[in-house]
């Protein structure tokens, strides 16, 4: 690709653009003026008299990953999953973070992320913090530094992640706390210390009501690991979405994975999915981390997908976010914190295509809203001029190719989007030296 030459400084037109229109899938062909680092008119193609031309070429908000986990990030090689299941990925996490997960260790691999996405070009981010305390503590004070140190370039937000029973007694108080006071989500996943996502636990509602209450009580908003697994014995969806509207909760809450809602029978799944839209529920899918872990078993090839029912969803109006998950962790052994690959895979997984329709919001609009970011996920007059411009023209094109040389503007300029190497991480990830 020829990048079109981007003025380094200055107002300028930036000529025969396509972007999305209504729905996401068509494409309008416009001129765009960029003006104190936003965008300060949108134009029919040949209004511009001037400026650097994308020759037809698209241009996407900036992207918003809306599930990711800075912390565990680019661990594999020091402490890879032993046999690529969901029951080796926790046990090789927990040893990991026992054993590795300094604020330095820690901050090194996170700011690493941040990097990757930067450069390809993602301007907001929701990552889950291991929470566990009293090490958890050092955990949100490293990712308050880079909040801090980021603020300007990608928006973070915070979420706090550990089995349900953990949020009972005082360490659930703490927990909370820790979480408010760094201007977080509260969020847990549906299982129990040590187990799975194989079935209800015992004393479930007890210990969801006391979570919806911490949150409550703290005016937090939720976000929850839901029925991560192929057993239809793990329904806690169901659950959560009518104690969500008994209680009349007005805070946001997204529901992450819910894998085994695909494997329900079919009235169930439409109970469920009208509780998830009258709860007021956002879900979102990781599809390539879903892919990597469910259904997995020795010498046996996956008979199902893994990922949840994303076109049921969005029929009934729930709104449905794609994002990366995992990084080169024991969760998920690839990935390079890109929300094109993320997409990409989404489409190609999940079958959102013959038409593509509204699924490129998934990962710009949608996640926005759910995050509270007025400011992302849209190409309109007044907002900031941050784009991932493509020399394809059409979303065909896109789908077809990695697209690693996309150009990357921030506030109208183009950023270097080189990415950081591997070898940075070396003494603290220990990589084989075959």
């Amino acid at each position: 690709m020829t990048a079109p030459a981007i003025p380094p400084a200055g107002d300028y037109w930036l000529r025969d653009v396509r972007i999305p229109a209504t729905p996401a899938e068509r494409l309008a062909r416009v001129d765009l003026r960029i003006a104190s680092g936003r965008i300060a008119a949108i134009e029919p193609v040949g209004t511009a008299p001037d400026g650097p031309s994308l020759d037809g070429g698209m241009a996407l908000p900036c992207f918003v990953d809306v599930h990711t986990h800075l912390d565990k990030g680019h661990i594999w090689p020091r402490s890879p999953n032993p046999d690529g299941t969901f029951k080796g990925a926790i046990g090789a996490v927990m040893a990991d973070r026992e054993a590795h997960w300094s604020a330095e260790d820690t901050r090194a691999r996170f700011a690493f992320g941040l990097r990757c996405a930067y450069a390809h070009g993602t301007a907001a981010i929701r990552t889950h913090l291991d929470t566990y305390l009293p090490h958890g503590r050092s955990t949100w004070r490293v990712f308050a530094e880079l909040r801090d140190a980021w603020a300007g370039r990608i928006d973070l937000q915070g979420v706090s992640i550990c089995p349900i029973d953990r949020l009972a007694g005082d360490e659930g108080v703490a927990l909370a706390d820790l979480v408010a006071e760094h201007g977080g989500v509260l969020g847990f996943v549906t299982r129990f210390t040590g187990g799975g996502h194989d079935a209800i636990p015992p004393g479930f509602q007890d210990l969801l009501d006391h979570a919806f209450a911490l949150a409550e009580a703290r005016g937090l908003d939720m976000d929850l690991h839901v029925d991560e697994s192929g057993e239809t014995a793990a329904a806690t969806l169901p659950i959560i979405a009518r104690t969500a509207l008994r209680r009349g909760f007005r805070r946001r809450i997204q529901v992450g994975h819910i894998c085994s809602l695909s494997l329900q029978p079919d009235a169930v799944i439409a109970e469920t999915i009208a509780l998830v839209r009258d709860a007021g529920i956002a879900v979102v899918s990781l599809p390539m981390c879903n892919m990597y872990l469910q259904d997995r078993a020795p010498g046996r090839t996956p008979r199902w997908r893994g990922v949840t029912l994303l076109h049921e969803l969005a029929a009934a109006g729930v709104p449905v976010s794609v994002a990366s998950d995992n990084c080169r962790d024991p969760f998920y052994a690839y990935g390079d914190h890109d929300m094109v690959e993320a997409f990409q895979s989404a489409v190609r997984i999940a079958q959102l295509d013959h038409p593509l329709g509204d699924w490129p919001n998934t990962v710009t609009a949608t996640p926005a809203g759910v995050m509270g970011l007025r400011d992302r996920g849209n190409i309109r007059v007044g907002a900031p001029a941050d784009l991932v411009l493509f020399r394809t023209r059409f979303w065909h094109e896109l789908l077809a190719r990695r697209q690693s040389d996309r150009t990357v503007l921030r506030q109208g300029r183009a950023i270097d989007t080189t990415l950081p190497d591997y070898r940075e991480l070396d003494a603290l990830v220990r990589p084989d030296p075959g």
